[in-house]
């Protein structure tokens, strides 16, 4: 890939947060495709800040001012869930290609929204759902695809949602009122379900309980106690378009026992994958270990990850996914393909969030449109 893509990020934060931690190390491994080209936060002072403390040749006083740059090529999203929508409809509407993180919104109505806004702009919106990318996700998907497990008798998956235990960071504790559309669901679950579904096919219908257990939670930098206002428990008896049931569980904060545990039962073999990052073990950032059982064998033997599936990135684990979604966008703006997840697959993902959650209220299964 030769020509270069000038990314202007909104939410970069000189001590924390996904754009910091993930996007960053991502463009500069990048480098050959794109340009960390400015920065936009809630004030001229902070992306200021931010263009220092990272090199970034421009600091935007606002969104507006940086949407409407001839400077800018994309704009990488890195906010809150409940600004997605304010500001991807502004890149949208100056004609920005768009990396929104997932979710889309807050919401199935809002990522309706913004797909629609994305097809009217006739620009490449991508979602940023990384365990899609994820190099050992991808290597399950062709085993699966290529016969390997025979035909998929059943799965489960098994996660955690470290942000919803009993302590939670500063910065995150938005996440503890579910009216800002960042629950354990939507995020891990979302994230979660991406996987499967890119393995296994997509969800054809829910039953889910979505529970909460826990009243209140800890702010770690300072000790204080604040209402825990959304769910810390998440189990969804599914049915996949295939037929094979989908079993699928959270658990709120980091259990002592299995953090993450995804299994793909075969009539030849079966695939067990496990976290190897015991500080994030979720789908979408930690690596995996991908280990099969074949009939007639006992227990379980570790497969090797070919590494053409790998992405030449040595750098953190929250970064990995975020590069492999960014290089796939390269490509389908150099070459006008269709491989990065867009934002008509993140309302599909947001379908099935939604029905979930109409299965909870209810207590009636429910099929995805």
């Amino acid at each position: 890939m030769k020509k270069h893509f000038r990314v202007g990020i909104v939410g970069v934060s000189t001590e924390r947060g996904w754009g910091t931690t993930a996007h960053i190390p991502a463009l500069r491994a990048l480098s050959d495709v794109f340009e960390t080209a400015g920065v936009a936060n809630t004030s001229l002072a902070s992306a200021k800040a931010a263009a220092a403390a990272f090199g970034i040749p421009r600091a935007f006083e606002n969104v507006a001012e940086l949407v409407a740059s001839p400077e800018i090529d994309v704009v990488a999203v890195t906010v809150k869930v409940p600004h997605h929508r304010e500001v991807v409809t502004a890149a949208l509407e100056a004609g920005k290609h768009v990396y929104c993180e997932w979710p889309l919104g807050s919401g199935l109505a809002e990522a309706i929204e913004l797909a629609a806004l994305a097809r009217q702009a006739k620009v490449r919106a991508v979602v940023g759902t990384q365990a899609t990318a994820s190099p050992e996700v991808e290597f399950v998907r062709k085993l699966v695809a290529n016969g390997y497990v025979g035909d998929v008798l059943s799965s489960t998956y098994l996660g955690c949602g470290p942000t919803w235990g009993d302590e939670v960071t500063r910065g995150d504790s938005y996440a503890m009122d579910s009216r800002n559309g960042a629950t354990m669901l939507s995020i891990i679950g979302g994230h979660a379900l991406a996987a499967v579904q890119s393995v296994l096919g997509p969800v054809y219908e829910v039953g889910g309980v979505v529970s909460q257990r826990r009243k209140t939670v800890r702010i770690v930098e300072t000790g204080d106690s604040i209402p825990m206002q959304t769910h810390d428990h998440v189990m969804v008896n599914a049915v996949l378009k295939s037929g094979a049931p989908l079993s699928l569980e959270l658990r709120g904060g980091l259990p002592r026992g299995t953090q993450l545990l995804w299994e793909i039962n075969g009539t030849l073999c079966d695939l067990r994958m496990t976290a190897t990052n015991d500080r994030a073990p979720v789908i979408n950032i930690s690596p995996l270990r991908v280990e099969a059982g074949r009939r007639g064998e006992q227990g379980y033997s570790e497969v090797e990850v070919t590494k053409s599936h790998y992405f030449d990135f040595a750098d953190t684990d929250f970064a990995r996914n975020v590069a492999a979604i960014y290089r796939q966008m390269a490509e389908d703006l150099v070459q006008g393909t269709n491989i990065a997840p867009d934002f008509d697959d993140a309302v599909a993902l947001h379908k099935v969030i939604d029905a979930i959650e109409r299965s909870d209220q209810t207590r009636k299964r429910v099929r995805i449109d």
